[in-house]
């Protein structure tokens, strides 16, 4: 059984908050067939601790606009690895050192990768230059 499409849009919806904040690496495994709790995983990095917790912030702002919010949050005061249970999608937004030492996407390499659509964006009018 695939991620279901309301986990898809979830976890879209979380990378674009986390790019938008400018998050690094953003990918998203379909854990649907190897994990009975969560369907999608969506991991971010970014290089410094307040730079994850603007990601996180972006993610939940984002998402409270749809009325979703997590049910369980881990790691907020250290800032180094921030999980966000959406219990049909966890998020993880890891310092880019905690992401190489812990390599999530290593683990769960057989499970597929999601296509977050975050390279299609709409053009933008050039600024003038």
């Amino acid at each position: 059984m695939a991620a279901s499409e309301d986990s898809i849009s979830i976890a879209r919806m979380a990378a674009k908050a986390a790019s938008d904040k400018i998050g690094q690496d953003i990918i998203a495994l379909d854990v649907s067939e190897r994990l009975a709790i969560t369907d999608v995983f969506v991991i971010a990095s970014a290089s410094n601790e307040r730079q994850v917790n603007a990601i996180v912030d972006g993610i939940e702002e984002e998402l409270h606009k749809h009325d979703l919010k997590p049910v369980r949050r881990e790691g907020r005061s250290e800032g180094r690895w921030v999980l966000l249970d959406y219990a049909t999608v966890v998020i993880h937004v890891q310092h880019e050192e905690d992401r190489v030492f812990y390599a999530l996407e290593r683990l769960w390499k057989d499970c597929p990768q999601i296509d977050l659509q975050l390279d299609e964006a709409p053009a933008t009018a050039s600024d003038g230059e």
